[in-house]
């Protein structure tokens, strides 16, 4: 048995071919590792202080991470990082005062949902001028629109196999994909948004404008991607999230519809996977925050309303 020392905490046994990580756990000290151990993360990055020479070299997933994290020199994934020598010493990097951290995590439903890679397409609605009717009306007026619009929405969204994940005041965003494929999630996603649109125009014309004298139009954003996904628990109430840059896109997407003048726009890379051809109209975008330009694609309309 040898000696894994953690700095300012203590030393535990080791046994040759043990994950730090592993180590970590069994000897109760709250190690991040919110990936599950599987180097999709960085949270469970240690500081080498001693002892090098004892510890295993990086492997594949650990040097693909650290060619996109750019680690400094010493400090090694926990989870991919195995014993081989007689001692070493390590110090946690992500942590707080209290730890509160790692008992945030393990608070989730269980051990499977700490979160995986997913395939999703992702669609952001947005509700066009909004902030201009909530000026000059009354607030339960307003909650009242935003819940008719939100579940006609909902319905549609439901129906075409995508879950809403999150609301943000006048707007949500859905993901498509959690049961099927990439083709079935695309196409569910771009179904939902024709059928939406469609769908508020009759409002409009039944509802909106006979009781409120007022028309409501929608911004539409879709993209596709691999996103992580998970459960954080909030009290009582286990919350999903997705997390990832298609996620960003697909937001930026839906904000590009008004400087495009168009209610629904979809990414080239997503369009791919369209059942259906029709003649569209494309061009490029530079989104705020992503690197590369991105091609996409107008499947809307122009806004009636300035």
């Amino acid at each position: 048995m040898y000696k894994l020392h953690f700095n300012g905490e203590r030393s535990v046994n080791i046994m040759r071919g043990q994950s730090i990580l592993e180590v970590a756990q069994s000897a109760g000290i709250p190690l991040l590792h919110n990936c599950g151990g599987n180097a999709k993360c960085s949270t469970c990055r240690v500081l080498i202080l001693d002892g090098e020479e004892s510890l295993s070299s990086p492997n594949q997933k650990e040097l693909a991470l650290n060619a996109q994290m750019q680690f400094p020199a010493h400090v090694r994934l926990a989870c991919q990082t195995t014993f081989i020598g007689t001692s070493a010493s390590v110090k946690r990097i992500i942590r707080d005062k209290t730890d509160m951290d790692i008992y945030i995590g393990d608070d989730i439903v269980n051990q499977e949902d700490i979160g995986d890679e997913r395939e999703l397409s992702l669609f952001f609605l947005d509700i066009r001028n909004f902030t201009a009717f909530v000026e000059t009306n009354l607030a339960f007026d307003v909650i009242h629109i935003v819940r008719k619009i939100f579940l006609g929405a909902q319905k549609i969204i439901q129906s075409r196999g995508g879950t809403v994940i999150e609301t943000m005041g006048d707007g949500f965003y859905a993901v498509f994909g959690c049961e099927n494929s990439v083709g079935e999630s695309v196409n569910g996603a771009i179904d939902a948004g024709f059928k939406i649109l469609e769908e508020l125009e009759l409002l409009n014309a039944s509802y909106f404008m006979p009781h409120f004298n007022q028309q409501f139009e929608v911004g539409i954003g879709v993209h596709f991607g691999i996103v992580a996904s998970g459960e954080i628990k909030f009290g009582n109430q286990s919350h999903r999230i997705i997390m990832g840059l298609p996620v960003n896109v697909a937001a930026r997407l839906q904000n590009a519809t008004k400087e495009l003048n168009n209610n629904f726009i979809i990414s080239a890379a997503a369009y791919e996977h369209v059942n259906h051809s029709q003649t569209t109209a494309r061009t490029t975008l530079q989104l705020k925050g992503v690197s590369e330009p991105i091609e996409v694609v107008l499947l809307g309309n122009k806004y009636h309303l300035n």
